[in-house]
């Protein structure tokens, strides 16, 4: 018989760790809450023409206040991303979800670009970075066992995916039933159903942190400011960085612009409405594939975002070269989808894997600052080439230029990491 000491080794290596949370509960709680807020954010580009016709301000104005919050949707997550590394997720998610309910409720009431710019750009699109991504990856990689971080990535990362797919459509329903007021007011009320999410994702308890394997309860070895520094002086972080520049260049284009591509092909907007559905649907299956992918694949991560680049830049060609039919535009929206944010679990375990988990809220923050400065020149330039030229023509050639610079720009990356350096004292 084994003596008790043994036991106890083996049933620890054998089960998840007592310390972690339920993950299914963790997933429900990251998944649902990216679900809401994504879905109100990412359904917006279906009131563009409607908040155009009720401002009289032009679609280049309009696209400035979306392309504002695409960048101020980056920017702020850094930033949440150091209060909650330090402080937990739970208030940091809080305080975005409310932002996010209350920049939405107000977009009808704004009259001017400055007023969209607050309510779309500032209280929305910051609200939707404090509850977005940085945060919740990093909240989920933290409080679920290491064996299931991939896959729970991937989860999460579909529930944004899975909020467009079902907001679209019923966004396009209210509006046709009751005009795109009530539509955007009630978007801002549903996204209210993602507060107790809040609690479910706080932060560890001490007697929590007491209970994790050593590994990972080990304090951070090094300050918020040592590590940032450290990042930026990886040339592997940066050309992580500079490719997820382009992805955010391709989704905020088609997030905000693939209705008017829609209604610049003559087709009903109803299409428009079922494209960005498919876009989310089809990227709930991308999403969950690159994490099943990521814990279970021998390929390199940095070969699949190469691919997922690559797929995305002959999917744009094939479109142009395509006639611009219903079933052609659902096709396209569906390939779309599958490459749409899959890029995100892999960026994010990428990341966690040069660094490690203690600041990875503020490191990846800082990847999807690059992301947004991408995603806001996508939502800009695709309203300022189309009223200088009446297409969007120029948009698609750099589409398909930025995914093959992308793919490229993966292939130098160093996975291989070693344990990050102790942090130096500090001189008295």
């Amino acid at each position: 018989m084994n003596p008790p000491a043994a036991r106890g080794h083996a049933d620890h290596s054998d089960r998840p760790h007592r310390a972690y949370r339920p993950w299914l509960l963790v997933l429900l709680a990251a998944a649902g809450t990216f679900a809401l807020t994504m879905g109100a954010r990412q359904s917006m580009g279906l009131f563009v023409g409607s908040i155009n016709t009720h401002t009289a301000l032009g679609l280049a104005s309009v696209s400035l206040a979306f392309a504002f919050g695409q960048l101020w949707w980056g920017l702020t997550q850094p930033l949440a991303g150091i209060v909650a590394d330090r402080a937990g997720p739970g208030r940091v998610l809080m305080v975005g979800v409310l932002l996010v309910a209350l920049g939405t409720w107000l977009i009808p009431q704004m009259q001017s670009t400055a007023g969209l710019i607050f309510a779309i750009g500032v209280l929305s699109a910051g609200g939707a970075g404090m509850a977005g991504p940085s945060v919740l990856m990093a909240a989920t990689i933290r409080l679920v066992e290491p064996a299931r971080r991939g896959l729970a990535t991937g989860v999460v990362n579909a529930g944004g995916s899975f909020g467009q797919f079902v907001f679209a459509p019923a966004a396009q329903a209210i509006t046709s039933a009751s005009g795109w007021v009530a539509a955007v007011q009630a978007l801002a009320l549903v996204t209210l159903l993602a507060l107790p999410a809040a609690w479910v994702l706080r932060g560890l308890s001490a007697a929590e942190r007491a209970a994790m394997p050593p590994t990972e309860a080990a304090a951070p070895p090094e300050t918020t400011r040592q590590a940032i520094t450290r990042a930026f002086a990886d040339p592997s972080y940066r050309l992580l960085a500079t490719g997820f520049f382009v992805c955010g260049f391709h989704v905020a284009f088609l997030a905000t612009h693939l209705p008017g591509v829609v209604e610049s092909c003559g087709l009903p907007p109803r299409v428009g409405a079922w494209s960005l559905a498919m876009l989310g649907l089809f990227n709930i299956v991308g999403s969950i594939g690159i994490g099943w992918a990521i814990g279970r694949a021998r390929w390199r991560l940095k070969s699949m975002l190469s691919l997922i680049y690559a797929i995305r830049g002959v999917a744009v060609l094939a479109f142009v070269l395509a006639p611009k039919t219903p079933a052609v535009m659902l096709t396209f929206a569906a390939v779309m989808g599958l490459t749409f944010l899959s890029t995100v679990p892999p960026t994010a375990t990428l990341v966690a894997r040069f660094f490690g988990p203690a600041h990875l809220a503020t490191l990846f923050g800082l990847v999807m600052v690059t992301h947004q400065v991408g995603g806001f020149l996508g939502a800009w330039l695709g309203g300022k080439a189309f009223e200088a030229h009446g297409s969007y023509d120029w948009i698609w050639v750099a589409d398909i230029l930025l995914a093959a610079a992308a793919a490229l720009i993966h292939l130098p990356i160093k996975e291989a990491r070693g344990p990050a350096p102790a942090a130096r004292p500090r001189p008295a």
